[in-house]
């Protein structure tokens, strides 16, 4: 419901075997090659897709995303490096992330909230040691909320302070979208199977199994919107 494009960012690993695929190296016995996706979650299709060795940390990708201003970018907590936050939040853009545990951070100020929703705190901190305090130096915005659902407590953080905390937690969970993304690229187009080893036969067949998935999401999309108008 909202105006703002929402991105989902996560990755997946696609295992390899070393002696067929050594440009490929992972661990000591392994290969591995990463797809790092961009879906937008207008309509579950991928906006960005970068392919990488299993190497590659995932937080990486952020270096080369295309940033557009007054999105928002939804990601787990592998995602979380504040100096390139910073860079999206200078770029006018929105983030909603997974924070991690034993984050070094004091509380600026609380703002009411009702716990019945699940919300247990809303409230704006900054962030503390030398490293963090220069990488973000601005006021990040702290939800803390336990899913009815899972039983689980979640803490977010994000530069967006207009947003009410739920919905905050509704981005959050519609990144689930991207893992079924990818769920649905590893069962339906067995790309596990390579019709050669070499890394642009590799990269090739997983981009005809992107475009094949984006072409089923586009005619879904119209026959939804046809029988809307019946």
């Amino acid at each position: 419901e909202l105006d703002n494009t929402v991105y989902a960012l996560d990755a997946t690993t696609i295992d390899l075997c070393l002696s067929l695929f050594p440009w490929a190296p992972f661990r000591s016995t392994k290969a591995a090659i990463k797809l790092h996706t961009l879906l937008d979650l207008r309509g579950n299709i991928p906006a960005f897709i970068h392919i990488s060795d299993g190497k590659t940390h995932d937080v990486n990708v952020l270096d080369s995303l295309p940033v557009e201003a007054g999105a928002f970018y939804v990601m787990d907590r592998g995602y979380l490096d504040f100096s390139r936050l910073y860079g999206l939040h200078q770029t006018g853009a929105f983030f909603v992330i997974r924070a991690k545990r034993g984050m070094d951070a004091h509380r600026i100020y609380s703002m009411h909230t009702d716990r019945n929703t699940g919300v247990i705190c809303d409230q704006r901190i900054a962030l503390d040691g030398f490293y963090a305090s220069r990488d973000y130096p601005e006021q990040l915005r702290r939800i803390r909320f336990k899913d009815a659902e899972s039983g689980k407590t979640l803490v977010f953080l994000t530069n967006n302070t207009a947003l009410p905390a739920l919905t905050i937690a509704a981005l959050y969970k519609s990144r689930w979208q991207v893992e079924l993304f990818f769920k649905w690229i590893k069962q339906h187009l067995r790309i596990k199977r390579f019709i050669g080893n070499s890394e642009n036969a590799v990269k090739t067949q997983i981009w005809c199994a992107v475009a094949t998935s984006v072409l089923i999401a586009i005619v879904k999309k119209e026959l939804q919107s046809d029988a809307a108008l019946y």
